[in-house]
């Protein structure tokens, strides 16, 4: 009884300090938000990449808050802005010490070299760059810059790119796992770690051609950019590492000095009473206010897996994306309505997910089409599987030359693990009514012929319908669809040569398709209508006050940081998360 109460005590504080406490933090937001950082007449943006970075701020409005500089797509708008404002004189940037993903890296050039078109110059400063993911996309980058720092005695190891994968066959030999699934086809291998205990041919193959475009694009656009020769800078790249002294008389940087050297620098270049302001800042103080007037262009944003159903929600404070189908076909629905929308550009980043979902995503880009409403998918890091199957009859697809698309497959399966839990005293006896199917995906035993043979049916009727789909939208005859995909991760620049892509270029490149296509003259503005919701519906979403008594004591206990009630809360959303289908597969859902 004493514990009750002490609990229940504790729950009410915790209460008290959240519905006080709350509304002044919202408050304290909204009043920063109205009440940005002047820019001075001579500004230097100082933009640092050092952090954590997504294709698309998120959709949250209590994670993204004050960090605009962490999505590259708020980057890419705010230095558009800036180039047109005379008090911005160039831009200082801080790169980070491991690899960017390429699609990112692609994106960032492509506005550093606009940015500099229009007279202001761009200072990039390392303080080492050493081997963790694709360190050349980084080092790229950099050379997109007019002047590349290093600090002093910092690494350059930018010898190339390599990648490790793990492979469980014979743990789960061992204990007697046994994994079941179904891949359509060969090169449909994010399952193959659990089969097999080693790269299968097509895996090696396949992993080998994307990771050598990649590698390929670039070192090539690190080139083009100095105006060098691509094999030499190969060659001095791959007889690394270096410190940053010999980098620099290999002529791989430009500068060697600290942080605070360049950055005076930059100022000293942009003149006197230069001062420096922080991206994010600038990004608040210029942002657009108000909904744009006349014709536009429907800007929609989607990042992560495809799941079936609507976001309802979860920790306020955490980020992450996923994309949920009701949502995106209800925001191209309601652009496609929109008489202002004479286009839209649907800005995709997602590796896959649900068949279902993607094909309900998909009918909504067919009604944006029937409704004359170009829509053109511009593609970030990923495009790939159900990614694709969602921009397969768009009316223009624009990707990045390392965007990884295509991985037109699909997979699915379980695991038998009762074998393997009977050898520790544990016994899993199934049971049931109906059809033998009815317990296919049941985890004590492996499944039947008859099971496996209907499942595998199954997945071919789902292989073909993505196949039918890209043959509609891109045009071209089944039997070079599936020539051409069996799973088969292609990079963008792949992509366009085997018509699966018709544009390599990023997102203000896919903004220019669409204008053309909707037969528009000049710069038109763009209207974002990603679906978002405000900070109160996030907060009352997250901590359930519809739900149970429980889930609002646990969530109120969170505020205060008791860890039993983080796992309540915790536990509750991953739960909702595997059943919106997000989670392992041991279940009849395919997931590409």
């Amino acid at each position: 009884m004493k514990q009750f109460l002490i609990t229940a005590a504790g729950v009410f504080v915790g209460l008290l300090i959240f519905m006080v406490g709350a509304p002044l933090v919202l408050i304290s937001m909204i009043a920063g938000a109205t009440a940005p950082t002047p820019v001075p007449s001579k500004a230097v943006l100082e933009l640092d990449l050092r952090g954590p970075l997504t294709d698309q701020a998120p959709h949250n409005p209590l994670w993204g808050i004050g960090r605009n500089s962490s999505s590259v797509m708020s980057i890419i708008s705010t230095l558009r802005r800036a180039e047109k404002d005379d008090r911005v004189q160039g831009l200082f940037v801080r790169l980070p010490e491991g690899g960017l993903e390429p699609g990112m890296a692609d994106e960032l050039r492509l506005a550093f070299t606009h940015f500099r078109t229009a007279g202001k110059p761009v200072y990039a400063h390392s303080q080492g760059i050493y081997p963790s993911g694709f360190v050349t996309a980084t080092y790229m980058l950099g050379r997109a810059a007019d002047q590349l720092w290093m600090q002093p005695g910092a690494s350059l190891q930018v010898t190339g790119v390599a990648n490790e994968d793990l492979f469980l066959k014979r743990l789960f030999d061992k204990y007697g796992v046994v994994p079941q699934f179904e891949q359509r086809y060969e090169y449909k291998n994010a399952v193959n770690g659990y089969l097999y205990s080693d790269f299968t041919p097509a895996h090696r193959a396949s992993t080998l051609s994307w990771m050598g475009s990649v590698y390929q694009s670039n070192l090539g656009f690190a080139a083009l950019d100095r105006k060098t020769d691509p094999a030499a800078l190969r060659a001095r790249i791959e007889a690394g590492p270096y410190l940053a002294e010999d980098a620099l008389k290999l002529k791989l940087i430009d500068r060697v000095g600290q942080a605070r050297e360049a950055e005076q620098a930059m100022l000293d270049q942009a003149g006197d009473g230069a001062q420096r302001v922080d991206f994010d800042d600038y990004t608040d103080a210029t942002r657009a206010r108000g909904r744009p007037s006349g014709d536009v262009i429907a800007v929609i944003e989607a990042e992560g897996p495809i799941l079936t159903g609507r976001d309802q929600g979860s920790n306020p404070f955490t980020g992450g994306a996923s994309i949920y189908s009701d949502d995106l076909a209800e925001a191209i629905l309601k652009a496609a309505r929109a008489e202002s929308v004479k286009a839209i550009v649907l800005r995709l980043n997602s590796p896959g997910g649900s068949d279902t979902a993607s094909e309900q995503i998909l009918d909504a880009v067919r009604v944006a089409k029937a409704r004359k409403k170009p829509v053109v998918v511009s593609m970030g890091t990923y495009g790939a599987s159900g990614g694709y199957w969602i921009a397969s009859e768009a009316s223009a697809i624009v990707a990045q030359p390392t965007t990884l698309t295509g991985s037109i497959g699909v997979y699915g399966g379980k695991f038998a693990v009762g074998p393997a839990l009977a050898r520790f005293g544990v016994d899993v006896r199934p049971v049931g009514v109906g059809g033998e199917y009815a317990g296919a995906f049941g985890l004590s035993e492996p499944f039947t012929a008859t099971q496996r043979a209907a499942f595998s049916a199954w997945m071919d009727r789902i292989y073909g319908n993505f196949i039918s789909r890209v043959a509609a939208g891109r045009k071209l005859p089944e039997a070079r669809v599936r020539e051409i995909a069996k799973g088969r991760i292609w990079t963008g620049a792949q992509a366009k040569e085997i018509g699966l892509v018709d544009k390599v270029g990023g997102f203000y490149q896919a903004v220019d398709v669409a204008r053309d296509m909707a037969g528009l003259t000049g710069e038109v503005p763009l209207r974002r209508m990603t679906p978002t919701e405000g900070a109160l519906e996030a907060l009352q979403k997250a901590l359930g006050v519809s739900a149970t008594s429980a889930r609002t004591l646990a969530a109120a206990a969170w505020v205060l940081g008791d860890p039993r009630a983080q796992e309540i809360i915790d536990r509750t959303a991953e739960a909702r998360l595997r059943s919106q289908g997000g989670g392992m597969v041991l279940a009849p859902m395919p997931v590409r």
